[in-house]
């Protein structure tokens, strides 16, 4: 293993570039060559690849976004762009990948790996936390506080006047974001993908929770199945038909995605990014290096990709018990 290249793909998230950071020093540390990939596999077919240097990645942990960009690629997608990826790689005699990113990279990566055996490792670099084969993903422990601090203060206001807000959080196919912000936020009521929204079980509660509580909040996951937050607002208040109450909602949006990675964010992902290089090393490939209880463990792409990691029912019980 004399060169590597390490790229961010998918949806940004904090703490991207204290992985890249990570990669960058372990690699250099090793006496290994590495390269940055900008743009994800849209740049790997463009060839936008450059060597790094320690000082490459000074002052950036603390930053956001990722200094190697992000982006999405159609063209990777086909075997003639997988094609022009590895001439690029292989021109510079690129050894091994370092991939950060989420399902979609993964599973990029891994055709990739199968059709020209370039070892990839990958690092878990999602807000959703919804990636088997680590306890948490880089970025969602920042998302979570980014966003229960926007809920700290819309409870404020809420209680100000007496409104029941719904607040919609990210969170497409996975609710870790809104349960663990729910617990945090002692929301009222979490509605996330991978449970059934009861919607006559949240008016029935609304309406007996007026006798103790003036205000509520209710945190919608994105990819609720009854729809957004601002579908089930209107569904709920059609049904609560209490011309007294006023029914708000506040989307977050990507201000989940942005902003100073948190200590625990930062630390993940600096043990991913030099257990990805630790992993080439040592032979590893077509997996991600993820942090299950405590130690770092390495999960084959198909796993990561293939197996969901469920929330656990003591999480949501603990919502439904603390609003009373």
């Amino acid at each position: 293993m004399k060169k590597i290249a390490v790229f961010t793909s998918g949806g940004d998230a904090p703490g991207m570039n204290a992985c890249i950071r990570a990669v960058v020093r372990t690699a250099i540390f090793h006496g290994i060559e590495v390269y940055g990939i900008t743009y994800g596999y849209d740049g790997m077919i463009a060839g936008n690849i450059k060597k790094m240097q320690s000082h490459s990645v000074s002052n950036i942990i603390q930053r956001g976004g990722t200094i190697l960009k992000s982006a999405r690629s159609e063209e990777f997608m086909t075997k003639e762009g997988r094609k022009k990826a590895y001439d690029q790689l292989k021109a510079l005699e690129i050894d091994g990948i370092v991939a950060i990113g989420g399902d979609g990279t993964f599973t990029g990566a891994k055709v990739f790996f199968e059709e020209f055996g370039i070892p990839t490792v990958g690092c878990p670099g999602t807000i959703d936390n919804d990636i088997y084969g680590t306890d948490y993903t880089i970025g969602f422990d920042t998302a979570v506080n980014t966003a229960l601090e926007a809920i700290d203060k819309i409870r404020d206001t809420a209680a100000a006047h007496d409104r029941i807000f719904f607040v919609e959080v990210m969170g497409r196919d996975s609710g870790y974001i809104a349960v663990e912000c729910g617990i945090g936020g002692g929301a009222e009521f979490v509605m996330v993908p991978e449970t059934e929204t009861d919607l006559k079980k949240v008016v029935k509660s609304l309406k007996n929770l007026r006798k103790s509580k003036s205000s509520s909040i209710i945190v919608v996951a994105e990819g609720d199945e009854e729809g957004n937050a601002e579908v089930i607002m209107d569904q709920v208040k059609n049904k609560v038909n209490d011309e007294d109450k006023e029914f708000k909602v506040t989307t977050l949006g990507h201000i989940q995605r942005g902003g100073n990675p948190t200590a625990r964010d930062r630390v993940l992902a600096s043990r991913c990014g030099m257990a990805a290089v630790d992993g080439l090393i040592s032979g590893q490939s077509n997996c991600m290096a993820g942090v299950v209880n405590g130690d770092v463990i390495y999960t084959s792409f198909e796993d990561c990709i293939g197996k969901t990691k469920p929330i656990k029912g003591d999480h949501l019980k603990l919502i439904e018990i603390l609003s009373i």
